[in-house]
Order: structure tokens, then sequence, then C-alpha cells
């Protein structure tokens, strides 16, 4: 809205300062401010109201150190993160940029189901919740929508060389005019980068060539594809938040990661030099990345050990969805298990602890298990570490993860 505002004020007034919102830098620096104030603001009172209603964390007796001491502590603070994010969001990106649009709907309709997810813990005492298999349907549906509108919106395209265009993608129109005296244009295509890999590039239209459909070949893959992360990533965030700022930190340090590919993406000159996608456009999602962070620092100010307040459901499936939903849209996806390694273990720890009790318990009559406890961080925790110090040592383990995602910019 202000971006709109200072945007018209700029081109047909000469106001002082005007010019500024048109840098993504201020925009990106004003937004974490902004997150903060917001969640610092709204924490605040969110927390007393849960305390008067009397809506807390009912802890299930798991043996763990500390662990009675959280019983009662509000849940559902996922609300301040939302909040944090959308109002920045709202006022200081551009909203017809069809990026933003994606990822408003994204914060929307997964805190949506979390909140409803948690509403039906709280209030109607129900610990198992909104119905795994809701859950997963809220996913799906909005994987469909990201991958639909991904592959169908001709705003999202690629800039590419002019030589490497093939007669295919001129016949289908997918290539948007530009100035003739230059050597790029902006083309739609199924393109995303590989790590690690020399050329950099894949093609989901070409994996399974079953017809002449370009955009058919592509869904065929793409699809179940960003169906598939997004459920991943969503419940692995909402695993791994089973200690206080443990989620809430992690994925600062992923936004924050996600946030400097968004600006080489969208910057011409980064994009030429790190030889990479210039994907048109994206550079706003820099702006959304910092409302991110801001939103995940704010809310750790209140959720860092001993925690006022958890972010339950409503938090954790959001963030996990915002962090594959830009990752998908940055043509990233394919480094998640790198830069989410933390959800990605956490995961793991769950799926092989699962999988090996039912295994012996089968064929020795008394299930077996290979960590003391799982998710991975309650291992630990069993093993004799303070909450706190695991929580640290992940925040560092996912610092090194976020700069190795950094530097597959240069090694292929």
């Amino acid at each position: 809205m202000l971006y709109a505002l200072f945007e018209y004020i700029e081109s047909n007034y000469d106001f002082p300062g005007a010019r500024l919102f048109q840098y993504i830098s201020f925009r990106s620096g004003l937004s974490v401010i902004l997150s903060l104030i917001v969640a610092m603001f709204f924490g605040k009172r969110i927390i007393r109201f849960l305390r008067r209603k009397q809506i807390g964390e009912t802890v299930r007796e798991l043996g763990l150190k500390g662990q009675k001491e959280k019983e009662g502590t509000p849940t559902m603070g996922g609300v301040i993160i939302i909040l944090a994010i959308l109002v920045p969001t709202l006022l200081l990106s551009n909203l017809s940029n069809i990026y933003i649009q994606l990822m408003i709907f994204t914060v929307l309709w997964m805190g949506l189901i979390g909140f409803v997810d948690d509403y039906i813990k709280v209030f109607r005492k129900n610990k198992q919740g909104l119905k795994g298999k809701f859950k997963i349907m809220g996913q799906i549906i909005l994987g469909l929508v990201v991958s639909i509108v991904m592959i169908t919106q001709k705003d999202i395209t690629v800039r590419m060389d002019k030589k490497l265009v093939t007669e295919h993608q001129m016949e289908n129109g997918d290539v948007q005019p530009s100035d003739e005296n230059s050597k790029y244009v902006d083309v739609h295509n199924y393109l995303t980068n590989v790590p690690f890999f020399k050329g950099n590039q894949l093609d989901y239209s070409k994996i399974i060539p079953v017809s002449s459909s370009a955009p058919l070949n592509a869904g065929l893959v793409f699809i179940p594809l960003v169906i598939f992360i997004i459920t991943a990533v969503s419940n692995a965030s909402n695993l791994t938040d089973g200690l206080d700022g443990l989620a809430t930190g992690v994925s600062a340090i992923i936004g924050a990661t996600l946030g400097i590919f968004a600006y080489v993406s969208g910057n011409t000159i980064f994009a030429e030099y790190l030889n990479i996608f210039y994907l048109p456009e994206s550079s706003e999602l820099v702006v959304f990345a910092a409302c991110f962070v801001g939103a995940c620092i704010g809310f750790l100010w209140f959720n860092a050990y001993p925690a006022s307040i958890f972010m339950g459901d409503t938090g954790s499936l959001t963030i996990g969805a915002i962090i594959a939903g830009m990752a998908i849209m940055l043509r990233k996806e394919l480094l998640i298990p790198i830069l989410c390694g933390i959800f990605l273990v956490e995961s793991l720890s769950v799926i092989l602890q699962v999988s090996y009790f039912k295994y012996t318990k089968r064929k020795y009559g008394q299930g077996r298990r290979i960590f003391k406890m799982s998710p991975l961080h309650h291992h630990y925790q069993k093993s004799g570490l303070h909450e706190s110090k695991i929580v640290s040592r992940f925040w560092v383990v996912g610092v090194m993860l976020a700069v190795v995602a950094i530097i597959t910019l240069k090694i292929r």
C-alpha cells in the first residue's frame, strides 16, 4: 500500500524521499524493523489475552527434564508471526507482483489450517487436533495452487539469451516482448537450478515427454514434486518445533538465506556474474523474506528459553510452507535437503525410529529403538544436554548448512 502510494507521489509530485520506496534494499530494511515492531506490539497483548483465557499448552508426560514447567504456557503464538509477516508485506511490497500474491496466499491458507488445528486442541480439548488427512489435503491444495500458477502464469519468466530460445518456445508464445537491441528475452519455461552440476539446469518438461505440450509434460513432474515439497517441509517444521526457540531460530536462518537467493536472482548484474537464472520481478521476494526473518526474530523474543508462548501449528505449519514456497518460486527447490537440513534430519529421525520399532516388534516380538527418543532434539535431551544448549547447537548447524547452500551458487 505504501509502495503504491509513494510510487504515485513520486511519479506525479516532486516529493522529497518518495523515490526511496523504489529501492528493494530500503523496503527490505524497513520491513525487518516493522516486522519486529509488530511482533513486539502484538506479542505482549496476545500473550496477556491467551493467559487471561487460560489458553495454554497441555504437555504429555514424556520423562523429559523441565517438561512440566511448560504446562499451561500460552500456545497459538503463530498468530504473532502471521501478523508480523502480513502487516509489513501489505504496506511495503508491490502487491501486484505475482510472487508476493502467491506468498500472501500461502501464509493465509496454511495459517488457517494451523489455526483450526490449534483451535480443536485448545478449545475442543481434543489432543489430536485436526485430523491428519485434512492437514494433508490442505497442503495438497496449496501445492496445486503454487505449481499450477508457476506453470500457467506467463508473468513468471526466466531471462535468457535469444540464441538459447527454442523454436518451440517461440511458436507457443512463451517469449515475452523485449527490446530488439537486447540479446536477452524473458521466457516462460520450466527450468530449475541443479546444485553442484555444470550447466546448473533441469527442464521439467523434458523429463517425461508424453506429448508436444510443454505445460503438460512439466506438470506431470512439477505438480507432484511441489505438493511433496510443501507437505514435507511444512510437516518437518512442525516436528522441529519441540524446544523453545528451535524452529523459530532455524527458520530465521533459512529465511535470510532465501532472501539472499532472491536478491541475486532478481538482480541482472549478480545473476550474470554468478551465471544463474535471472528471474524478473523475483527481487520483490527480498521484501517478503525480510518480513519473514523479522517476524521470526520478533517471535523469538517471546519464544526463547524459557518460552512465554509457543507458536503451535498455526506457526509451525505456516513457516514450513513459506520456506518451501519461496524455494520453489526461486527455483531452488532441489537445494532444500541442504538448506533445510535440520528439518530433514528431524523428520528422518522420526521415520527411522517408527520403522525400526515396527520391524523389530514383528521380528523379535519386542520393539527396539535407534534413538532414546524422537524427534532428534529429544534424543539429546534424554542424553542429558540442556534445552538451550541443544537449540544453540542446532542454530550453529543451521548457519553452516546455509553457508553451504549459498556457495552452491559458484560450486558446479
